[in-house]
């Protein structure tokens, strides 16, 4: 299982630098909008349809599996805190398994979402835009990816926890270098 985890590391990256790549773009994208509507009086056409549909699912979506795999996230520990060592693991590996439930859930509805968008219309999912279209059901497809990618990375997590059997002692864990 260490080696499925540590396989996963690369989709998790890839995921992550495009949905940085889609940030960057979005904020050339709306700089150059914005200048060419405000020195040039020409703006660009379709520029909020494109951010919305495009940009802003990337950047929000593609990341979460990379959000699971590092550690640093907001974690309220007000009560898990005085918990003895292993009752608080065995409730991390149980949190695990219910975003995973809830991820899988997400994952089929988001897909279900997607194919009937792929397939509304023959050429899918369109928005109009000025006097043309811009296809948007390849959008559509980010969700079930990234949401399983992260239900896959939180359940291979979760079973290598619980087959460890306990709390790893501080800074033992297999990926903690990688990290």
């Amino acid at each position: 299982m260490e080696r499925f985890l540590k396989w996963l590391e690369w989709p998790i990256h890839v995921m992550l630098w495009i949905g940085l790549l889609a940030g960057a773009l979005m904020m050339l994208h709306v700089s150059a909008e914005f200048t060419g509507r405000t020195l040039f009086n020409h703006p660009f056409v379709g520029t909020a349809e494109i951010v919305s549909a495009y940009y802003m699912v990337a950047a929000a979506y593609l990341p979460w599996a990379w959000v699971a795999y590092k550690p640093g996230h907001i974690q309220v520990e007000l009560f898990t805190r005085m918990m003895p060592k292993p009752v608080s693991f065995w409730l991390s590996v149980a949190v695990k398994i219910v975003v995973v439930v809830y991820l899988a859930v997400f994952t089929w509805q988001s897909y279900e979402g997607a194919v009937s968008q792929t397939f509304s219309t023959p050429g899918g999912e369109v928005w109009q835009i000025g006097n043309d279209y811009l296809p948007v059901w390849p959008s559509r497809w980010m969700l079930p990816v990234a949401g399983a990618l992260m239900a896959i990375y939180l359940l291979a997590r979760a079973v290598t926890d619980a087959m460890r059997g306990g709390p790893a002692e501080p800074g033992t864990e297999p990926d903690a270098a990688a990290r």
